[in-house]
């Protein structure tokens, strides 16, 4: 049976073949006869089918394979201009409003002078205390990456309608820290997805409309972050430089037989220094580079003693040496761990001129590092007594892990007896898991979970952050006065 289509070109069909008794197909054909198109094969019951129009004049045939009676429907039909999504609904009420002015023939050069004035992100209320945070970009020819989003990821901007706007809003929580960059027109690499990701880093840049750049004496935009911190953020103790006793800076390169290769290493001992001070306590970084500049800790040090929250602390700063010799050393790496303890502790102790017992001395790190101090402290306790581990890596596993234990430190912890070292981890409320990657946030709950279980020392704290040394200059003075009064 043939079924004239009243559509023209463009059109949009979509509807439904009843079958009543019998099988039929249903095809698409041309003015002339000619088959376009199989719709449905064999249907029983009601099949539905859809499809573009190509040209005018077509048809609709239904053929009977077994005897029986059929009907068509069109339930939707829709010409080219009413295919069109509604417009999403904007979580910001300053873009749905710019839209809405868009929409009426406005331009975007008000929105823009306000942008410049009051400085981005823009920031509105939620209505439930939580706030809107939505990051601009202006006049990118094909796309704009946001490096630090709210979420945990990297997100793409999207463009307000046909204008010069980029923007992506989140909510969050209103004692938000965060610092992040913008990258535009990020080029679409002919490789693989890692190296696509990577190349962001070719235009990644400061927001040139947010009013905190950071550092401020930074070479350029490409080596500075843009930075956010809501009423609401928590106090960063010790950060401001302060007019108080310095102590003193020096360094030392240390050839390591274990690892077949030599570093820098920076050591920070107190003012006043007294090495037979019964009080002392022996702090070691990891990342030295990150906790010399973005987390200035000399200052920080110098800043709380002088306030009298600290007692004497030497610090030592372990350099990474490169990315690749990072990679390798401080995630779960035995010979590194060794290198500390027998190596680099040795050459301390001999250079600031006494011991300071396990129980006085913590391991400090970040990411990776986060996940070093807990590993190194677990194998050698009776050196390393505490643990500061700030957004660890707890999801990282050796490749030979099997996957019924996808977190290598929180199985470590249940499957071994309990060593004397106290815990103070962290994470941020910006790190939990996406697609499917395990969460920072998650892990260390998790561990938490586990070492309290164990019966360790454990305390633990969450930043409306993300995986950020903004949040980690204020997190690592926290942990310290967490920590340090258990000693």
């Amino acid at each position: 049976m043939i079924h004239a289509l009243d559509a023209r070109p463009g059109d949009y069909v979509r509807g439904l073949l009843k079958v009543k008794a019998g099988r039929f197909d249903l095809d698409l054909v041309l003015a002339d006869g000619r088959h376009l198109r199989r719709l449905a094969s064999d249907a029983e019951g009601v099949a539905t089918f859809q499809f573009m129009v190509p040209q005018a004049g077509l048809r609709l045939v239904t053929t009977a394979r077994a005897a029986g009676t059929a009907s068509l429907e069109i339930t939707l039909r829709l010409a080219p201009g009413d295919q069109k999504a509604p417009a999403s609904s904007l979580m910001s009420p300053r873009m749905a409003a710019l839209s809405a002015e868009i929409t009426q023939g406005g331009t975007t050069e008000t929105f823009w002078r306000e942008a410049f004035q009051r400085g981005t992100p823009l920031v509105e209320p939620a209505g439930d205390g939580d706030v809107i945070l939505t990051f601009l970009a202006r006049a990118a020819r094909n796309n704009v990456r946001l490096v630090g989003a709210p979420s945990g990821d990297h997100e793409w901007l999207q463009r307000l309608g046909d204008s010069d706007v980029w923007f992506k809003s989140f909510r969050v929580p209103p004692d938000s820290r965060l610092s992040y960059k913008l990258a535009p027109d990020v080029p679409d690499l002919p490789t693989n997805r890692r190296e696509r990701r990577m190349a962001l880093l070719a235009t990644a840049a400061a927001d040139p409309l947010n009013h905190a750049p950071w550092p401020a004496d930074a070479p350029d935009a490409y080596n500075q972050d843009s930075t956010l911190e809501l009423p609401g953020a928590p106090l960063q103790p010790g950060l401001t430089q302060r007019d108080v006793p310095s102590g003193t800076l020096s360094e030392v390169r240390l050839a390591s037989r274990r690892l077949g290769n030599t570093r820098t290493i920076t050591i920070y001992t107190p003012p006043g220094f007294d090495p037979k001070d019964p009080r002392n306590v022996l702090l070691i970084v990891f990342d030295a580079r990150a906790y010399l500049t973005k987390v200035p800790t000399p200052t920080i040090l110098d800043n709380l003693m002088a306030e009298g929250r600290l007692p004497p602390v030497v610090a030592i700063f372990i350099s990474e040496i490169d990315p690749p010799t990072r990679s390798q050393e401080l995630p779960g790496n035995d010979a590194f761990a060794d290198f500390v303890a027998d190596e680099m502790l040795p050459l301390v102790q001999a250079r600031t001129g006494g011991e300071i017992p396990a129980s006085r001395t913590i391991l400090a790190g970040s990411s990776y590092g986060g996940l070093a101090a807990a590993t190194v402290a677990l194998r050698h306790p009776d050196r390393f007594g505490n643990a500061i581990a700030l957004s660890g890596s707890f999801w990282w596993h050796p490749e030979s892990a099997p996957k019924t234990a996808p977190e290598h430190v929180a199985m470590l912890v249940a499957t071994t007896p309990v060593r004397a070292v106290r815990f103070h981890l962290t994470a941020g409320l910006f790190e939990a898991a996406h697609e499917d990657t395990p969460g920072i946030l998650e892990t260390s709950r998790h561990l938490r979970d586990v070492l309290q279980a164990k019966g360790y020392d454990v305390s633990y704290r969450e930043y409306a952050g993300g995986h950020d040394y903004l949040v980690w200059r204020g997190a690592l003075a926290d942990a310290l006065l967490a920590l340090v009064p258990r000693l």
